[in-house]
């Protein structure tokens, strides 16, 4: 892919609490806050934003770090420009203390503010309530939004943090304990939270799914995909689901996934009654 100029998004600016990013929106509906992964706001994020927008979504973007539109591939960029957009990306969330990477148990400071641009975006599109979905580095940040009772599909693909150098950091996400605890009594009232990885994804490994499943019970959905199913042309092993390893053909694991997730938004957002 070309770097994408999203020029059917709109720009906007949020601040809450402050802190202040860009977003970017498209479409008309109920709305998904749609969480990039490392490096940012890439082509095939873009992609899959505009799949929510086809339901009938607005599709809210935060630009937390990177370039957005950039396309990470070395066939665009060369390999130089590749790895200077992942530094500069990993740089900015290393520094930041916006964002927790190791620590178990703690939820992110950004947080807070994307609970309040889902507030935001719920008083202005209406519907029963707002999506969320995260991907790798922001993965743990549904579940974290979850705490407001007006996020009702949090999506969680490949979450990847506290980066998993402990046996502690491998059953841990990144969301306190009484975040937790919130959301496991909205799952004891109904709430679903849907989860995807790649089963040799050692960046989100199995163990934090076991504990989501334990910790939740059945109201964790966890879709594990063999690594044969991913794109073989991807820019590294098996890891995102969505985006980079998704092979978009009808009958293959992960387009049945990128489905589900579709389905999960529809359901909870679109379908009346």
């Amino acid at each position: 892919m070309a770097d994408d100029a999203l020029a059917d998004f709109t720009w906007e600016r949020f601040t809450h609490g402050g802190r202040s990013h860009r977003v970017l929106r498209s479409g008309e509906g109920p709305a998904v806050i749609v969480m990039a992964e490392i490096p940012g706001i890439t082509p095939k994020v873009a992609r899959f934003a505009r799949e929510v927008r086809e339901l009938g979504c607005t599709v809210v973007l935060p630009d937390l770090f990177g370039v957005a539109g950039r396309d990470p591939d070395p066939a665009a960029h060369g390999w130089t420009g590749a790895a200077v957009t992942g530094a500069r990306a990993l740089a900015r969330v290393c520094v930041s203390r916006e964002f927790t990477v190791l620590a178990a148990g703690r939820t992110s400071p950004v947080v807070t503010w994307l609970r309040a641009l889902a507030v935001r975006e719920h008083e202005r599109c209406g519907g029963p309530g707002v999506g969320a979905v995260g991907m790798c580095f922001t993965g743990g940040y549904a579940l974290a939004m979850a705490t407001d009772e007006r996020l009702l599909a949090p999506v969680l693909c490949q979450p990847s943090l506290p980066l998993a150098v402990t046996d502690r950091n491998r059953r841990s996400l990144d969301i306190s304990d009484a975040d937790l605890r919130t959301v496991q009594q909205r799952c004891e009232a109904g709430l679903t939270v849907l989860g995807l990885r790649f089963r040799g994804d050692r960046l989100a490994p199995g163990e934090r799914f076991a504990m989501l499943r334990e910790k939740l019970g059945e109201a964790f959905v966890g879709v594990e995909l063999d690594d044969s199913a991913a794109n073989p042309d991807g820019l590294m092993p098996p890891h995102s689901v969505l985006t980079e390893h998704l092979v978009d053909e009808p009958g293959q694991p992960t387009r049945k996934a990128l489905d589900q997730v579709l389905e999960h938004i529809r359901t909870r957002l679109l379908v009346s009654g």
